[in-house]
């Protein structure tokens, strides 16, 4: 599968699904733009994308902070150029909890963290887009994003948020010749996930199995692909039929 485009920022790239991207899209030939708060992490998948033979570089980030933001898409443009592809993945899960116990220090930092921190990517990257006339960003929401998940309500919530923000920067962008899509995950084996349920067949729904990092990054590959030219302002599940 050819890529349109040759330069990639990830962000949430130190592990799981980030990582996984990271190494799919560095394997195709693009150049990646590796971005995450986990500095060990991120170096981590800079060695690995070096090791195969991909040319990268990592930029330590705190996606909720609007500096540093603006630092990451800068520091893009300083060693490449451009930015062609743009997935928009940094999230944490936050502490599980019915909504009156839920606390108002842990819902601030999910959405700080997942809404707030996809926004103002979307917000700087969309700049450089406009400019190129062109380009393709894949946000990470979830299936927490499109039906109930008890005990996850500000993480929904923020998810819920990212399918909106995906199609209003969808409808906004699509003239300027960017294309503009979401996935939406159900349970994935990451170190987010370590020590939840992953093997309950209720929780994974038909397949009654997580999915690896490895096949949410295949579907990754293909929005950001020729192959998915006609692709703008989708809501694509990767649930194993959870949402059925």
């Amino acid at each position: 599968m050819s890529l349109t485009h040759d330069v990639a920022v990830i962000t949430g790239a130190g592990s799981g699904i980030g990582r996984a991207v990271s190494l799919k899209l560095a394997d195709s030939g693009m150049h990646v733009v590796m971005v995450d708060l986990d500095e060990k992490g991120g170096e981590e998948t800079l060695r690995l994308v070096k090791e195969r033979g991909g040319e990268g570089i990592f930029v330590q980030a705190n996606v909720s902070s609007n500096s540093d933001v603006e630092k990451y898409v800068a520091t893009a443009m300083d060693v490449f150029g451009r930015i062609d592809v743009f997935f928009n993945n940094a999230g944490i899960l936050g502490a599980p909890a019915r909504l009156a116990d839920y606390s108002e220090e842990n819902f601030d930092r999910i959405i700080s963290v997942n809404l707030k921190g996809a926004f103002l990517g979307l917000k700087h990257v969309l700049k450089v887009m406009e400019k190129q006339k062109s380009g393709v960003i894949i946000n990470t929401a979830s299936s927490a994003g499109v039906h109930s998940t008890p005990f996850l309500g500000g993480y929904s919530a923020s998810k819920h948020g990212i399918v909106g923000l995906t199609k209003t920067a969808a409808v906004e962008y699509g003239p300027e010749g960017i294309r503009i899509n979401a996935i939406c995950p159900g349970g994935v084996t990451t170190n987010m996930t370590k020590g939840m349920e992953m093997n309950n067949p209720e929780q994974n729904g038909p397949l009654q199995r997580p999915a690896s990092p490895e096949e949410i990054a295949n579907v990754v590959s293909f929005l950001a692909s020729n192959e998915a030219s006609y692709m703008n302002g989708s809501i694509v599940t990767i649930d194993g039929g959870l949402t059925a």
